[in-house]
C-alpha cells in the first residue's frame, strides 16, 4: 500500500503534467520559443516546433526530442494546412503555444506604414489565424488550451515600440474575447507577458544601452533578470491539469517589473 509521501508525489506529477498531449510552439526553433518547447517536452507532451529557418529547426528537433515543420506565419493561407498536415500525421493539437513574433525598433516618425504593417502580420494577424484554425478542430474534441506570449509593452509604455506594443496590446484583448467564446467548449486561452528575460537578443540590447539597462532592473523588485526557462514552466502550468480553471487572464513573468516603481 502507498503511503501519503508517494500517493501525494503521484497526484502532483499528474496534475502538472502533460503527457499524452501535443503542443504546437510556432517559433520554437531559437530564444523563448526553444525553451518553451524544452519545458513542455520535459512535462511529457509531444510538442512540434514551426519557424522559418529549417537549419535551427532541425538542430532544436534533435536536441530536444520534438517534430518539427518549416513554416512562415505570415503566410496565412498556409496555416489551415499546416494544422491539417500536423494533425493528420503527429495527431490533434492539445496545446497551441503562440510565440512567434518579431520587434521593430524606431522612433514613431520613422516607422513606415510598411513598418506598422509587417509588425502587426506577424504578432497579431497570424496569431488569429492560426487560433482560429486550431481552435476550430478543438471545439469539436471540447477540450485545448492556447498560450500567447505577449509583453510588458502591453502593460506600460515604452519608447519607440509602437508598432509592437500596439501588437502585444491587442493580443491583450483578444486573450479575453476568445477566452468568453472558446472557454464554454472546454478550451482555456491565456497569455504570458515575459519581464526581461536573459536571452543573446535581450543581453546584447542592455549592454548596448546602459541607461535603458539600468532603468530596466532599477523597476524590478527582484533587481534581476528573468531565466528563458521561467517563461517555459508558466506555460507549461497553464496548459497542464494544474491550471483547469484558469482562462481570460495575463500572467506576467517578470520578477515584479510590472508592478516596480
Amino acid at each position: 500500500m502507498q503511503n501519503i509521501t508517494e500517493l501525494t508525489s503521484t497526484r502532483l506529477e499528474e496534475i502538472f503534467s502533460l503527457k499524452g498531449q501535443i503542443a504546437l510552439v510556432t517559433g520554437g526553433g531559437s530564444g523563448i520559443g526553444y525553451h518553451i518547447a524544452r519545458c513542455m517536452r520535459e512535462a511529457g507532451a509531444t510538442v512540434i516546433i514551426t519557424g522559418r529557418r529549417e537549419n535551427v529547426l532541425q538542430e532544436t528537433a534533435e536536441q530536444l526530442d520534438v517534430h518539427y515543420v518549416v513554416n512562415d506565419v505570415t503566410q496565412r493561407q498556409l496555416l489551415p494546412g499546416l494544422v491539417e498536415r500536423i494533425e493528420d500525421e503527429i495527431g490533434p493539437i492539445d496545446i497551441l503555444v503562440n510565440n512567434a513574433g518579431i520587434n521593430m525598433k524606431k522612433p514613431v516618425w520613422e516607422v513606415t506604414d510598411e513598418d506598422f504593417n509587417e509588425v502587426l502580420q506577424t504578432n497579431l494577424h497570424a496569431v488569429f489565424t492560426l487560433t482560429r484554425e486550431c481552435g476550430k478542430r478543438m471545439k469539436e474534441r471540447r477540450k485545448g488550451s492556447v498560450v500567447m506570449i505577449t509583453s510588458m509593452a502591453a502593460l506600460y509604455g515604452i519608447d519607440r515600440v509602437v508598432a509592437y506594443s500596439a501588437a502585444k496590446s491587442a493580443i491583450g484583448g483578444m486573450v479575453k474575447a476568445l477566452a468568453t467564446e472558446f472557454s464554454p467548449m472546454g478550451i482555456r486561452v491565456n497569455a504570458i507577458a515575459p519581464g526581461f528575460i536573459e536571452t543573446p537578443m535581450m543581453l546584447r540590447a542592455m549592454n548596448g544601452d546602459p541607461s535603458r539597462r539600468d532603468k530596466a532592473i532599477s523597476r524590478t523588485p527582484m533587481a534581476t533578470w528573468g531565466k528563458p526557462e521561467d517563461i517555459g514552466w508558466a506555460a507549461v502550468y497553464l496548459s497542464s491539469p494544474a491550471a483547469r480553471f484558469i482562462t481570460g487572464i495575463t500572467l506576467p513573468v517578470d520578477g515584479g517589473n510590472s508592478i516596480g516603481f
